[in-house]
């Protein structure tokens, strides 16, 4: 009996795919007195359990996290004794982290950086800074000495959150061709053009969003017709029409993550991360505060949003979520409780629902990268 049983379990592990383990490489980076620098696991997606988190790499704050296109370097913004700026580590077997290249910026701390599609350079958002810093790579990855491009002004809508330039995310149009840099500051997307050769970013545009939204993140629609943007002070996005030819960005609609009469039953709620599911037919945003991810339904002929669920994250202020490499699951990683919380993705609707026991332990996340 218990051969027959064995035996049909390995027919159907071998039949059925969706059986097997699907385990994914991910690294979390962090900020906070008892993080000691980027951990490092494991996540089975088709039963939604981690192995434990390791300390990968040693380093103080490395806030944000970026894989370089190649897929073999990881490079991270942090703080160091005398200094700040950007690291690049060899990504080894088992989360190996070998750290090969260091550079301080002399604008100071970063909150978010990026990597350009030809592996030529990288950006950084110096939020404290008001500025952008680009890094010339080497054709091994190595960080070479960085230009720093000032914001100037400020929208002032908001007290003290407005009263000068705050970069707060760096990224670039589908093709490469465009840096985006969303400022919270101006309330403003600041738009440059690429040169890939020198490499350098030149200043192209900048398009208004709504007074008082805090620019914070932005991600693309799937066909690159959309820019979503994520609005830190308002908790909202506002949807763009997005013309990859002028390099031009033309304001739509705006869409409340969750209700004034929601947000106002807290002290402190702020939107975080957003993000676009490869179908194309959702969007989630990260609530602060609240505690929650926002699911919405996107309509792929003009780009409105539609909320469909708030869901809670089962954890404690949500700076950073992810979608596993295959996007069957949204990880949430709450800031203040230490955790990071699996939630299953429904791909008809683009629901959440958490499962029991799909949950690790992890000092102060505030990013999350998938190795693949």
């Amino acid at each position: 009996m218990h051969l027959f049983n064995n035996l049909t379990f390995v027919f159907l592990f071998f039949i059925f795919p969706e059986l097997k383990s699907k385990s994914v490489d991910v690294f979390f980076g962090t900020s906070g007195r008892e993080a000691k620098g980027i951990y490092y696991a494991t996540f089975d997606s088709s039963t939604g359990k981690y192995n434990q988190a390791i300390l990968a790499a040693e380093i103080n704050s490395p806030g944000f996290l970026a894989k370089h296109p190649n897929g073999k370097i990881l490079y991270a913004v942090a703080r160091w004794k005398g200094g700040a700026g950007t690291v690049g580590y060899h990504l080894g077997a088992g989360g190996e982290l070998k750290e090969f290249t260091r550079i301080t910026c002399p604008d100071g701390p970063a909150c978010h950086i990026s990597v350009h599609p030809t592996g030529k350079f990288l950006l950084t958002a110096q939020y404290g800074g008001g500025s952008v810093a680009i890094f010339p790579l080497g054709k091994d990855g190595v960080l070479k000495n960085p230009t720093v491009i000032e914001h100037k002004g400020g929208s002032k809508v908001v007290d003290k959150r407005q009263d000068a330039p705050h970069p707060h995310w760096v990224g670039f149009s589908p093709d490469g061709k465009y840096a985006l840099i969303p400022d919270l500051g101006l309330d403003q997307i600041v738009i440059y053009q690429v040169d890939v050769d020198k490499p350098a970013i030149i200043p192209h545009g900048k398009s208004d969003s709504i007074p008082g939204g805090g620019p914070r993140h932005i991600r693309f629609s799937i066909d690159g017709k959309f820019i979503y943007l994520l609005n830190e002070l308002s908790l909202s996005i506002t949807t763009f029409a997005w013309d990859a030819q002028r390099g031009t960005a033309k304001r739509l609609t705006t869409t409340p993550a969750i209700s004034e009469e929601v947000k106002a039953g807290e002290s402190f709620n702020s939107s975080a991360e957003i993000l676009v599911h490869p179908s194309g037919q959702f969007v989630y945003s990260s609530n602060r505060g609240h505690d929650t991810v926002s699911v919405y339904k996107a309509n792929p002929l003009t780009g409105k949003l539609k909320v469909v669920q708030v869901q809670p994250i089962r954890g404690a202020f949500p700076r950073n979520i992810n979608l596993t490499p295959n996007a069957d699951w949204l990880l949430a990683a709450g800031a203040d409780s230490n955790t990071i919380a699996a939630h299953r993705i429904d791909p008809k609707t683009g629901k959440l629902t958490y499962q029991r026991g799909s949950v690790i332990n992890v000092p102060s996340p505030i990013c999350i990268l998938f190795a693949e």
